[in-house]
């Protein structure tokens, strides 16, 4: 039977977070030993070291609140939990056979180098105090020689992941030219404006019309080579207008049509007319313009390579895996 169809399914998990687990038994030599205890059975045993479904639980209870906003019914929460459960099963066993492969490896981490690192996360999470790091550990349930092994392993765990994946191959040019040609709409870049704006709108301390000759002298200035970012910051009501008058990069089809048309005209430094819609006028300036169009190779080359390397990559580390899950001990229990 396939490790998927014996990992955890979802209504033991929800005995798990719930509720007492029932007891239950393996049998391994036609002797049936209780192996199930309330609220930390065992569910399943990587080379000798035992994965509780405590461990699983206290992983799993972080992300119900976030399960239980993405999915639709309780139908996709149960499938959400028990494709997590599997994950984070599966990541634990993987932990612990890739430092079985490092011990036999010979490879250890320098006690000094977990110092570091052990002193790092004091400092970075929690702002370098140390009462603070120690009633983490305390509500965790962990000692600090504890956390410092398990800050080991995982050390361990990212040196022989970061192993894995410096050994691929390099990415050769005619890869990169064939995942362009098969993935050219992956390239597309729709029409898009670096736009800066003033927008006037009328108060009580001002009329549509003062507005409206204000922005006149506005554009005046700006043939005069006033900074759109000088009038931005000097004019408009900062309800409406941002720093400098810069709305960043904005697609063609999140603008108003009318503006659009308008702001899609303009040359790049160029801009508009003073624009009135409804009560509100509008200066449009263009900071820069991307037109409609497949990106060529030459913009994307370097893209390409990452995403090839990165799949390069995730293959070569899921190969060592699955070799490594072959020949590991590995036991799971319902």
């Amino acid at each position: 039977m396939s490790p998927l169809h014996l990992i955890i399914t979802f209504s033991l998990l929800v005995n798990i977070i719930n509720l007492p687990l029932r007891s239950s038994t393996v049998n391994s030599n036609n002797n049936s030993e209780p192996l199930l205890h309330l609220g930390n059975g065992i569910a399943a045993i990587a080379e000798g070291e035992i994965i509780t479904f405590e461990q699983l639980r206290k992983s799993l209870d972080p992300m119900i609140p976030k399960i239980r906003l993405q999915a639709k019914d309780e139908s996709e929460f149960n499938a959400l939990i028990n494709d997590l459960s599997k994950d984070i099963l599966m990541n634990m066993i993987d932990r612990i056979i890739i430092v079985k492969q490092a011990t036999d490896e010979g490879i250890q981490i320098p006690p000094s180098y977990i110092d570091q690192e052990y002193d790092s996360i004091i400092r970075d999470d929690f702002n370098n105090n140390r009462s603070q790091f120690l009633s983490y550990l305390e509500a965790t349930g962990k000692t600090p020689l504890e956390f410092r092994e398990d800050l080991a392993k995982k050390l361990t765990v990212s040196i022989m992941r970061s192993r894995m994946s410096n050994e691929i191959p390099q990415v050769s040019p005619e890869k990169i030219e064939s995942y362009y040609v098969e993935n050219k709409l992956r390239f597309y870049q729709p029409s898009m404006i670096h736009l800066k704006q003033i927008i006037l709108i009328p108060d009580k301390n001002s009329s549509f019309e003062s507005l409206y000759e204000l922005s006149e002298e506005i554009c005046q200035k700006l043939n005069d080579g006033e900074s759109i970012e000088n009038m931005a910051n000097s004019h408009g009501n900062k309800q409406y207008n941002r720093p400098n008058g810069d709305w960043g990069w904005i697609k063609r089809e999140d603008m108003r049509t009318e503006l659009a048309k308008i702001a899609f005209e303009l040359q790049p430094g160029q801009h508009s007319q003073p624009v009135i819609i409804d009560n509100a006028i509008f200066i449009l300036h263009a900071e820069s313009i991307k037109r409609q169009m497949i990106q060529p190779i030459s913009k994307v080359r370097d893209l390409i390579e990452n995403i090839l390397e990165k799949e390069l990559a995730n293959e070569a580390l899921e190969s060592w895996l699955s070799e490594l899950r072959e020949r590991a001990y590995i036991r799971y229990f319902l």
